[in-house]
């Protein structure tokens, strides 16, 4: 019965440290849940604080990125217009006065080749006569 005795005190003092580590397990859980707590009320709060009107700031500015793109686009286009209706009067106007140009040239080449003709063949009738 001495064994037993002797056993007794190693066991109660096994029985105590499992009781102090069971006891600081559940204060290290305890307590990183507060922690755990803490931080969330706390990035809640600096979401509350300074993301969201970061957010809204941000998002106006995207709405007014949005206004301006849609406005320039328009202008664009507005302006593809006229230099293409621009373009278009100038090749129009370019060819009509191209076959005007053609046409004077054409009449005034006749009229050289006609006078040509007539002087060429009153010096070949004078030649043989």
């Amino acid at each position: 019965m001495a064994d037993l005795s002797s056993l007794s005190v190693p066991l109660w003092i096994m029985a105590v440290v499992s009781l102090l580590q069971a006891l600081l397990v559940i204060g290290m859980g305890i307590a990183g849940y507060m922690l755990y707590s803490r931080v969330t009320t706390l990035m809640a709060d600096l979401e509350a604080r300074q993301i969201a009107p970061m957010r809204e700031k941000v998002e106006a500015i995207l709405t007014d990125v949005k206004a301006i793109t849609a406005r320039v686009s328009q202008q664009t286009e507005r302006v593809d217009q006229a230099i293409s209706g621009t373009i278009e009067r100038v090749d129009d106007t370019a060819y009509r006065v191209r076959a005007g140009v053609n046409d004077k040239v054409n009449q005034v080449a006749g009229m050289v080749r006609g006078v040509r003709a007539v002087i060429m063949s009153l010096l070949h009738k004078e030649s043989h006569a």
